[in-house]
């Protein structure tokens, strides 16, 4: 099924690899807030770290009380991160199938120029409205997420 996909540009004052590291530390994470009932999180927690952070699993609870897992695909900084957000609780199960969240960095003076891209898997043609309703939610809690980042 064709995903619903957005991005969003920033310029951050931080190197790629500091962002990075910010991204992989997991007590950073509650710092992103959702936008009005798309929930923001609580706590997140790595299961399987190997050494290497790509393969690594998170643990997400959500301020709702939902959660879900993220499973690093790529892990490549300087150039790109992306994470697999998946195996969501009732309801989003039934609107989604998964999450695909790319970062991707490309270096200027005195930063790094960021784009968060999104992609969201409706699990049947049903459930698309829905879950095109909840992307917009996302737009305006990523693009709050990056003015955040930005301003540290």
């Amino acid at each position: 099924m064709t995903p619903i996909t957005f991005q969003h540009r920033r310029f951050v004052a931080r190197t790629a690899g500091e962002i990075a590291a910010e991204i992989a530390d997991l007590s950073r994470w509650p710092e992103f807030d959702g936008y009005g009932p798309l929930p923001g999180i609580t706590s997140a927690a790595y299961g399987e770290l190997g050494g290497a952070m790509t393969g690594a699993r998170i643990r997400v609870q959500n301020d709702d009380g939902s959660s879900h897992l993220e499973t690093v695909e790529v892990w490549q900084p300087p150039e790109r991160i992306v994470m697999r957000l998946h195996g969501f609780t009732p309801s989003d199960s039934r609107l989604a199938s998964h999450f695909i969240e790319e970062w991707r960095f490309d270096a200027a003076d005195g930063g790094s120029e960021v784009t968060r891209q999104l992609q969201l898997y409706p699990r049947s043609p049903l459930a698309r409205p829905a879950l095109w309703f909840i992307s917009l939610l996302m737009r305006c809690a990523i693009a709050r997420h990056l003015e955040k980042i930005a301003g540290q």
